[in-house]
């Protein structure tokens, strides 16, 4: 099988061919930063992450870009009241929605462009539309681009605009499925509601430059971003569908007016979130940050959090909507504390191997030395090869069939059982075990869930501590379970578990 997806634009899903193969151009529509990121907002961009984390992993060379709307009606709107410069304001917010994908492993785009310094870019666009008649200069001195112009309008958000057009103008940056109609390139500068924030562009109307003063709308600076850094072409656009109709479908209007060239070939979008099966809202109560999620569930690690959240949106179809709760995601933070157990029985087990390898090499005798070596230091067996190609071309078959990351997470499951199983019949060698370690880290290339610092951790238990489980044990097998519940119960009050396995039990801390 090769890489197939949806495409927004056909309604179909299709084969993945690319413009160049030696460049994939992928975009996806940056925040607005006029305050901190909402869960909905995160989980476009973890699609996006996942979308071109496994694009790389298939081979692609993949180039991203992502702009920063800094220059909007509620960036600005905000700014004000908050009493900060614009530039301050966004920068903030900026930095604070940054360091939130950081936290849930969201790797930045090759390239992210605030509007704020797009302007000439956008200057030019406008101006060509307005050489091309697909623009018009308004009394107000506002640009608006022409719907009516464009014979393929709405052909992305799949509407029958006949008898939908009109002579109405939207310089709303933000407005109503039904309301096809004549919308805002740039904005004339209105002091009331701008304050001192304006910037210019020069245009050429009836052959005579005109210098507009004013603000860009919202949908070009897209059109310009792209343009800047791709060119007039690119391969992928992403984004949430919530964006389709107005803002996707007025990029293509624009760009492809332009340029004369299809501006994107493909479409992917993500669905909708919902909070307790409603649509998030802060009138519903339901409205939340990440940083709520991490107040909400502060007896945990922010670090668990965010990988259980991370771990949520794996095991959902991007196209489908989301429904949050917070059972679903303490289910997949539980789930993220089973894979780390996993990884630290995989650690120990390593370094056991590596401990007996030193000793049973130093043997003087050679006969008991080779037996042992066959047993625990041979060479990869072919049977084990050949479960880990089943495992990877399994894996690779989800991710290339749309994305499926709900299947992929299926094998990782099933994965994690055959791990625990050989080290319980102590089945893998030393090598084997090397391998298995290298084919997590390809896989977490695109999962981005395991922590491998759990490989190496040596800790310390207390005397105290030890000598209780001992206690405990003793208790066990003496089948004096309410002194064995009463220790484990003194255990936990002190800070740690008891982990019972098949070769016996241990403690390590919570």
């Amino acid at each position: 099988m090769s890489l197939q997806f949806y495409n927004t634009l056909t309604r179909e899903i299709e084969r993945f061919k690319p413009l160049k193969q030696d460049e994939v151009k992928v975009y996806y529509c940056g925040p607005t930063p006029y305050n901190y990121a909402h869960i909905g907002n995160l989980r476009n961009y973890l699609m996006d992450d996942i979308i071109v984390r496994t694009l790389r992993f298939l081979g692609y060379k993949v180039k991203t870009v992502m702009n920063v709307t800094d220059i909007d009606d509620k960036t600005i709107r905000d700014s004000q009241k908050s009493e900060k410069s614009l530039k301050d304001f966004t920068e903030f917010y900026t930095r604070e929605f940054l360091d939130d994908c950081k936290k849930l492993g969201i790797l930045p785009a090759d390239t992210i462009a605030p509007i704020s310094t797009l302007i000439p870019d956008m200057g030019m666009i406008i101006d060509g539309l307005i050489k091309k008649w697909y623009a018009y200069l308004a009394e107000d001195g506002s640009v608006y681009y022409s719907v009516s112009k464009f014979k393929k309008y709405g052909q992305l958000a799949h509407l029958d605009i006949k008898g939908m057009i009109s002579s109405v103008r939207i310089d709303n940056d933000e407005y109503d499925k039904e309301q096809v109609a004549d919308f805002a390139l740039w904005k004339a500068y209105d002091r009331e509601s701008d304050g001192e924030n304006f910037w210019e562009i020069e245009v050429t109307i009836e052959w005579e430059k005109k210098i507009l003063k004013g603000r860009p709308g919202w949908h070009i600076e897209c059109s310009a971003c792209n343009m800047k850094f791709f060119g007039p072409q690119i391969d992928i656009h992403m984004g949430g569908c919530d964006l389709v109709f107005p803002h996707h479908q007025n990029e293509i209007a624009q760009s492809e007016a332009y340029s004369g060239k299809q501006f994107s070939k493909y479409w992917m979008h993500g669905g909708h979130l919902l909070v307790d099966n409603k649509k998030m809202a802060k009138s519903a109560n339901n409205f939340y940050t990440l940083r709520d999620i991490f107040a909400k569930n502060s007896n945990t690690s922010e670090t668990l959090i965010a990988r259980g959240f991370r771990l949520m949106w794996l095991q959902n179809q991007y196209r489908e909507n989301f429904n949050f709760t917070q059972d679903r995601l303490q289910a997949s933070i539980n789930t993220i504390k089973w894979l780390d157990e996993m990884m630290k029985r995989l650690g120990r087990y390593k370094n056991e191997l590596i401990g007996d390898e030193v000793e049973w090499t130093e043997l003087e005798d050679l006969r008991e030395r080779t037996a042992k070596w066959r047993l625990k230091f041979h060479e990869i067996s072919r049977e084990f090869r050949d479960n880990q190609q089943a495992f990877m071309q399994e894996f690779i078959e989800k991710l290339e069939d749309d994305f499926d990351t709900l299947g992929a997470m299926a094998i990782i499951f099933e994965y994690q059982t055959y791990i625990n199983s050989g080290i319980d019949d102590e089945l893998f060698s030393l090598e084997e075990c090397k391998s298995i370690i290298d084919f997590l880290k390809t896989w977490n290339e695109v999962i981005a869930i395991f922590d491998f610092e759990l490989l190496e951790s040596n800790e310390v238990i207390p005397k105290e501590i030890i000598a209780l489980l001992a206690e405990r044990n003793e208790a066990k097998l003496n089948k004096n379970y309410t002194e064995s519940d009463r220790i484990r119960n003194e255990l936990d009050a002190l800070g740690y578990k008891i982990i019972d396995e098949k070769n016996g039990s241990r403690v390590e801390r919570k």
